[in-house]
């Protein structure tokens, strides 16, 4: 349900293909928790109608006529911060995504994306998450494990760093606690420790920071 009183999460689709839009029309509105609030074929038209609809959550494609889809996602953002952007996209090219997350975007999904798995994504992101596709996952951590020159955060501890990698990895807390051996709970203190550390406010934000610094390495155990 939508971040209030159990109200339906609402979602702008921004997708220039209007075989898309339909596409994402049709499935969505058969979610009982999903409101389809507006769609939109450009940056342009997304912004007002984004004033208009409220929208919880935008799925936004990059490549759009005009302004793209990085630069409607900045602006929507700084128009609506509360708003929780999910790029969905036919390019997974490294500097894209790091181009998107870079823009504010809390999520990059893939169109190859199986429809059940996109809807959980829709509600990963309404209720605060950073719904990742496996492939983008990937492609951060390899651009993190290259050499970079950079100094790494010495001010993160061993396990911060487990802890850190574990979230660059796409995996939810539960996850990084199991693989871990550690309770939910401190993986969750750790992570308040590393956002404050690191000078972020989120999961997304703290990936992206660990790539300008290049943190890798250390890696939780396999």
């Amino acid at each position: 349900m939508g971040p209030d009183h159990g109200e339906p999460i609402r979602i702008l689709v921004v997708d220039d293909h209007a075989v898309v839009r339909q596409g994402l029309r049709t499935f969505l509105e058969i979610q009982p928790d999903l409101l389809l609030a507006g769609e939109a074929s450009s940056g342009e038209e997304a912004l007002p109608l984004a004033r208009l609809t409220l929208p919880d959550v935008v799925l936004m494609d990059l490549i759009l006529p005009g302004m793209d889809g990085v630069e409607a996602t900045r602006r929507l953002l700084a128009q609506q911060p509360g708003c929780r952007v999910v790029v969905l996209t036919s390019f997974g090219e490294e500097g894209r995504v790091l181009s998107a997350l870079e823009a504010g975007a809390a999520g990059y999904l893939l169109k190859t994306v199986d429809p059940d798995r996109l809807v959980a994504a829709v509600r990963e992101a309404a209720a605060g998450g950073s719904p990742l596709s496996p492939e983008v996952s990937r492609r951060i951590l390899a651009h993190m494990q290259r050499p970079t020159g950079l100094q790494p955060g010495a001010a993160l501890t061993s396990r911060e760093r487990q802890v850190l990698d574990g979230v660059t990895a796409g995996l939810s807390n539960k996850e990084i606690a199991a693989r871990l051996g550690i309770g939910e709970k401190t993986v969750k203190s750790h992570l308040t420790h590393v956002f404050a550390k690191m000078g972020v406010e989120g999961r997304t934000q703290a990936a992206l920071e660990a790539v300008r610094r290049g943190l890798a390495g250390g890696g939780a155990p396999r």
